[in-house]
């Protein structure tokens, strides 16, 4: 429970984004997403996301003052706001909402990663992961166990009465459920290791689809129970780390009580298979992924995966609207592929603001080139900066980066 003091400091923070978010600019960024998201771009956008966090303190903007677990973690989420708009804020929208997760159980499969983990930073979240191999034959896919969602109403309900004694007056507050998606071979790398899934996908093919069959049965379900139970999100400002603003959605007979798939962005992607062909990424993933997808608003997939060799196969996903143009693809390649159809959602390369030196003038010769590529072949393009693991403990790089690229696109 708050106490005077850590109320007062949220409150000013409350405060604080409350007036960045009534600022004009807020409703033209969102214009220019919702151009973007409609393929008739302004201009290309820019986010920045996954940030090395344990890097970024500067003048104590980042150090927690509250204690109360609760507490924290709400002064957390408004210090990383405040950061973000005054060092890099690039095309981010800054809202007078904070959500307040509903508590929802059972989102998960019945299977935990077991694994062996690597650490050269400790203060890094990023690790090094070998993991242990759980499902080694038919007899453990009864491991896969199918979601039963519930609600833990009474740590909801304490969760939205604290928030609302702290930011009544200051912040209005927002109930919100949460939205899986479709990254069934992350979770099934976590719970067996990259090698051994390989292997199987070559040498055991019929085990691989048994744990497909299996947990895309199960994640259907999680699905229509959120559905049922109104648990899915009111509302997006990102999917995937990009910016979700669309004039699209919700669909038709949208009920703010009972949000479905199909009022919402959702995203997939199956990174382990940039070392599968398309005819096998079609066959283990995008068959068993497309009733997911037909089922949704929009859709944004990939990730780090290059996806330029697959595009043929990749444009037949149900809803699709952004495709991810990873560190790794031909961006030539990829571009043509894409043309005026999809979002080209490129992921600039996080390596640069890790290097020994920073190095801004080959950040901005990188920007050009995919600028000039989206801009030949009619490309919708934005820059989605993201999987960002050090700057070298040194943020400035990454406000620099926000400045660099900010300047080069509004030259677009």
């Amino acid at each position: 429970m708050a106490n005077a003091r850590e109320m007062s400091v949220l409150r000013s923070l409350g405060s604080q984004v409350r007036a960045i978010s009534e600022q004009p600019q807020q409703q033209e960024t969102i214009a220019r997403w919702q151009d973007l998201n409609r393929l008739q771009p302004q201009r290309p956008m820019v986010l920045i996301d996954q940030i090395p966090w344990h890097e970024m303190d500067v003048d104590g903007e980042l150090v927690l003052q509250c204690e109360d677990p609760f507490c924290r973690q709400l002064e957390w989420e408004l210090r990383q706001i405040l950061y973000k708009w005054k060092h890099m804020p690039v095309d981010m929208v800054v809202e007078p909402y904070l959500d307040i997760p509903i508590h929802i159980l059972g989102m998960d499969y019945g299977i935990t990663a077991q694994e062996t983990v690597a650490v050269k930073d400790a203060r890094n979240d990023v690790k090094g992961h070998f993991y242990h191999d759980q499902l080694q034959d038919e007899g453990d896919l009864e491991k896969i166990r199918m979601p039963q969602i519930r609600v833990d109403a009474e740590a909801t309900e304490r969760d939205l009465e604290q928030a609302h004694r702290i930011f009544d007056g200051v912040l209005l507050l927002r109930s919100q459920g949460k939205l899986p998606n479709f990254a069934l071979w992350d979770r099934i790398v976590e719970w067996r290791g990259a090698q051994n899934v390989l292997l199987d996908l070559a040498v055991r093919p019929d085990f691989i689809h048994a744990i497909m069959e299996r947990l895309t049965k199960a994640l259907l379900s999680m699905v229509d129970q959120l559905e049922a139970q109104g648990l899915l999100p009111k509302s997006q400002l990102t999917t995937h780390c990009s910016g979700a603003h669309s004039t699209e959605l919700p669909a038709p007979g949208y009920d703010p009580a009972k949000p479905r798939l199909k009022d919402l962005w959702t995203h997939g992607m199956a990174q382990i298979f940039a070392s599968v062909s398309p005819a096998m990424h079609k066959e283990f993933e995008l068959d068993y992924a497309r009733e997911f997808y037909a089922r949704s608003g929009l859709v944004y997939y990939g990730c780090c995966e290059p996806l330029d060799g697959k595009l043929d196969l990749i444009k037949d996903i149900p809803n699709l609207r952004k495709i991810s143009m990873s560190p790794w693809v031909d961006q030539e390649r990829g571009a043509a592929g894409i043309g005026s159809q999809f979002v080209f959602s490129r992921k600039p390369n996080p390596a640069f603001l890790a290097a020994p030196r920073w190095e801004p003038e080959v950040v901005a010769e990188d920007i050009r080139a995919t600028m000039a590529t989206a801009k030949r072949h009619g490309c919708p393009l934005e820059f989605i900066l993201k999987d960002i693991s050090t700057v070298n403990y040194e943020p400035q790089r990454l406000w620099q980066w926000a400045a660099l690229v900010m300047e080069l696109v509004q030259e677009a």
